[in-house]
């Protein structure tokens, strides 16, 4: 489940708890989730390195670890964390609550004595152990970032639009653009004002520009809210994202539009995954 807004809020906690401590020891008890690197490589990789920093790319955490915390040309690895449907990443110091130690699937020890836990309750994420080279090859087919500055509405338009698929499945192709998935391609069109089963490539300029809008507005608000938390979903301090109170569709089938009080439509059949939206308001 997490997203950008989620991935987004556990990258810049660890970036804050965490850049410039000195990992000492790794334990991998779920080994299934590793990529690239068997447990003893993984562990060997990365034991007496220093994490450097933590930032997103797309739904990926990423943790720099290099010799040091100085600036160097390139991290010597970077531990890549796809948190999927229900994995994430927290810091325990001792005091995070015993329910966040359950399904813990791989511990990074701290000099300080805390601890640094990928925890996945269905273990569909993956932490994979990439050089800088095997990272960039990784990334390189992922579309550019919705909050990205330099993302015009002419550029997004352009991805876009050459999708003949509906509105929604194009926003959440992460070759498209990165980081939106069923919760906020859901919220975007609904602030936009699109129907989510139109085709990409039939929206005006001024639609297009609507829901670049919709979406930076909708994941903005979410980040600030720490994102959104329905059942596993958890910060790195293990605690739960509010942003679940400002949804306007997703979850709510059924219930009344909160723009024009018609009831709101859920359906599988646009992509196969759960859509919500005002048949109403949505055109």
């Amino acid at each position: 489940m997490p997203e950008l807004p989620e991935t987004e809020t556990i990258a810049r906690d660890l970036d804050a708890m965490i850049a410039g401590a000195r990992i000492t020891g790794v334990a991998v008890r779920r080994p299934d989730v590793l990529r690239e690197a068997d447990a003893a490589g993984f562990a060997a990789a990365l034991a007496q390195g220093t994490v450097r920093r933590v930032w997103r790319r797309a739904k990926l955490i990423v943790l720099d670890v290099g010799e040091s915390a100085e600036a160097a040309p390139a991290p010597a690895w970077r531990v890549v964390v796809q948190p999927r449907f229900t994995g994430g990443v927290v810091v325990d110091d001792g005091t995070l609550d015993a329910v966040e130690r359950e399904y813990v699937c791989v511990s990074l020890a701290l000099a300080d004595g805390r601890l640094v836990h990928y925890r996945d309750v269905r273990r569909l994420g993956t932490v994979a152990l990439m050089g800088e080279a095997r990272f960039a090859a990784y990334t390189a087919a992922l579309g550019p970032d919705p909050l990205d500055p330099a993302l015009t509405t002419d550029a997004f338009s352009a991805y876009i639009r050459s999708s003949r698929v509906p509105i929604k499945a194009a926003l959440m192709d992460q070759k498209r653009l990165a980081g939106v998935g069923n919760i906020y391609a859901n919220e975007a069109l609904w602030h936009a004002g699109i129907d989510p089963s139109r085709e990409a490539s039939a929206l005006t300029e001024r639609e297009y520009a609507a829901v670049l809008q919709a979406l930076r507005r909708v994941l903005t608000a979410s980040i600030a809210a720490r994102g959104t938390s329905f059942r596993d979903y958890r910060d790195a301090r293990g605690e739960r994202g509010a942003f679940v109170e400002q949804l306007a569709a997703y979850g709510r089938a059924g219930l009344a539009c909160t723009r024009c009080g018609r009831r709101l439509v859920g359906t599988h059949a646009i992509d196969g995954r759960s859509t919500v939206f005002c048949a109403h308001c949505q055109r």
